[in-house]
């Protein structure tokens, strides 16, 4: 175990002061909380990783007038303020200027060199434990790193074309699932994923969480919805053979994740009547929510005023009941999680829907949520494409892409997850889609007006099936 420098506390909780701390960590993307007001801001925990004083893992407390209060990870560079110039820093002193880690990528490599040596660092109340996977990719100490500029939640980096690391920046106790989801199918054998490299975490006194992930970049993948926006409107059928591919994979990505009964964790589980009618309250509750403020806009007609057919049909469905298994899902599955690579389909980003409680992301479900949510995904491709493509798909482009998904599907996975006969199995996935389709409707009205028809086409769908 390696004593960690010592860097002094003072200076550092001088150079990062809650103002300055405050007005930084509330204008980013990926803080959750923007809407809530913030009584304090306090460095709980933080540590200068061995050899390299200016790297600073810091974790953040913000608490709030209610009480309560979420935690977060600020990688850190400290740089000598008569060597700073920078105008984004995120505080300063006569002696240091603090910056966002991922703004001076470069220090980042030491969190792949602790990795790679499965360093432990005590701090003041705990530790921080860096992890290994077999195989790691050595990276040089002068390997390129760029910023990878489109996420919300978390941070990641590429390094030398052939690593990501993602840092986590919300954190909540307990095993993220991303790590927990990547070493069981790397363990059990499921090849369509990014290999696991390694991953570091935090063990204290008051909180255990996972802090950071390492994977293999695959740098000849495309992204599947933009694979599907740019195939969609050059040549729908080739997608729609891809489709089937996924479908097959996402099957054998469920029936691996269900056949180890000796983790408790993986244990395919009974699913209880009680279960689906939580479900389907929330829903419900939903349902009455949204549909009481729906606008008086054009595009919401086809469901205007139908809020009760809505809710009737959706109690419908749940009077059919359950069975089939409950296990690990993906638990956000949509194109965006997926990668198309010369080795076929790899499926990415474990974590679960970011604005989930860890607990909940954590659940057993039945694998038809997965499926809902990538059916969605399709909707919202064969509308996408015209509006950010300026290309029409075919007219039935959504009803093939559905067909050739669940053909696949159903013709792989493990019978034994799914309800018995085809009935149950529509009833149970239609209450999946509903779901995710009221989740949908209730965004599109918030943040892309112009997007809301889509989801509404998924609600009219559900009134109109037989």
């Amino acid at each position: 175990m390696t004593d960690p420098v010592q860097m002094p506390a003072a200076e550092i909780r001088q150079c990062l002061d809650e103002e300055s701390l405050h007005e930084w960590v509330s204008a980013q993307r990926w803080y959750a909380s923007k809407s809530r007001a913030v009584s304090a801001i306090e460095i709980l925990e933080g540590v200068s990783l061995p050899d390299t004083p200016t790297l600073f893992l810091a974790l953040v407390q913000a608490r709030f007038a209610t009480g309560t209060h979420e935690l977060y990870q600020l990688p850190l560079t400290l740089v000598p303020t008569e060597q700073a110039s920078a105008p984004d820093a995120i505080a300063r002193t006569r002696e240091w200027t603090a910056y966002d880690a991922m703004d001076a990528p470069t220090s980042l490599l030491e969190l792949v060199a602790r990795m790679d040596g499965r360093e432990e660092i005590e701090a003041a109340e705990g530790r921080f434990v860096f992890h290994r996977a077999d195989g790691i990719a050595a990276v040089a100490d002068q390997a390129a790193v760029r910023r990878v500029s489109a996420e919300q939640s978390n941070s990641s980096v590429v390094i030398d074309g052939r690593l990501m690391l993602k840092v986590f920046r919300k954190l909540e106790p307990g095993i993220n699932p991303e790590i927990e989801m990547l070493r069981f199918l790397t363990a059990h054998g499921f090849a369509q994923i990014a290999p696991l490299q390694g991953w570091y975490e935090y063990d204290g006194q008051h909180l255990a969480a996972t802090l950071g992930v390492a994977q293999q970049f695959l740098p000849d993948a495309t992204d599947g919805w933009d694979l599907a926006l740019d195939e969609i409107a050059a040549d729908p059928e080739s997608f729609l053979d891809e489709v089937s591919r996924l479908g097959a994979v996402t099957a054998q990505m469920h029936s691996v994740l269900a056949s180890d009964a000796s983790d408790p964790a993986f244990a395919p589980e009974e699913p209880s009547q009680e279960a689906l009618s939580l479900l389907t309250a929330t829903v419900d509750e939903d349902i009455e929510r949204l549909f009481l403020r729906l606008p008086h806009d054009e595009a919401l007609a086809p469901i205007a005023g139908r809020g009760q057919d809505v809710r009737e049909r959706l109690a419908a469905r749940a009077q059919i009941g359950v069975a089939g298994r409950s296990i690990r899902t993906h638990g956000d599955y949509h194109l965006g999680q997926t990668l198309h690579t010369p080795r076929g389909w790899v499926i990415i980003d474990f974590e679960g829907e970011p604005a989930r409680a860890l607990p909940e992301r954590r659940q057993k479900r039945s694998p038809l949520r997965d499926v809902a949510g990538m059916l969605r995904s399709f909707a919202y491709a064969a509308s996408a494409v015209q509006i950010l493509r300026q290309h029409s798909a075919p007219a039935d482009f959504e009803e093939q892409a559905r067909d050739r998904f669940l053909e696949a599907y159903f013709g792989r996975v493990d019978s034994t997850l799914l309800p018995a006969g085809e009935a149950a199995v529509i009833n149970l996935l239609s209450i999946f889609e509903l779901e995710k389709a009221i989740y949908e409707l209730q965004y599109e009205l918030n943040n892309r007006p112009d997007w809301v028809p889509i989801p509404v086409a998924g609600i009219r769908r559900l009134l109109e099936a037989a």
